[in-house]
């Protein structure tokens, strides 16, 4: 039976998501953000193995937040170009629906405070 998230239009929100919901992958991705590292680099700070490293790194692949290429025999990490684009639009479209109903009930209370004698 295939998975109910295999041909929704969020899936690549939802991966994103549960890549991000991990505090090690979240500790990835702040230290990529300041620029590419490799694998031990990665793993050293979080002082977890280069096996749950690696797991943790193709999370993060999978849900888009980064990429990876090999010279050699290492493999550097680096943030996606539009890995929270995704994310941002989600956040933007909550953000403005929240406003929205925020602006509605500003304006209906401000209605009841006129109609008050």
């Amino acid at each position: 039976m295939p998975s109910p998230l295999a041909s929704s239009p969020t899936e690549p929100l939802d991966r994103l998501f549960a890549a991000l919901a991990d505090g090690n992958r979240r500790a990835m991705v702040d230290q990529l953000s300041r620029g590419p590292a490799s694998m031990s680099d990665l793993a050293r700070p979080l002082d977890i193995a280069l096996p749950s490293a690696l797991k943790h790194l193709a999370v993060l692949e999978a849900g888009g937040l980064v990429e990876s290429d090999k010279v050699g025999r290492v493999r550097t990490y680096r943030i996606a170009p539009d890995a929270f684009n995704a994310l941002e639009a989600w956040v933007a479209g909550r953000k403005a629906m929240w406003h929205r109903q925020f602006d509605a009930l500003d304006a209906l209370l401000a209605e009841q405070d006129k109609a008050r004698p």
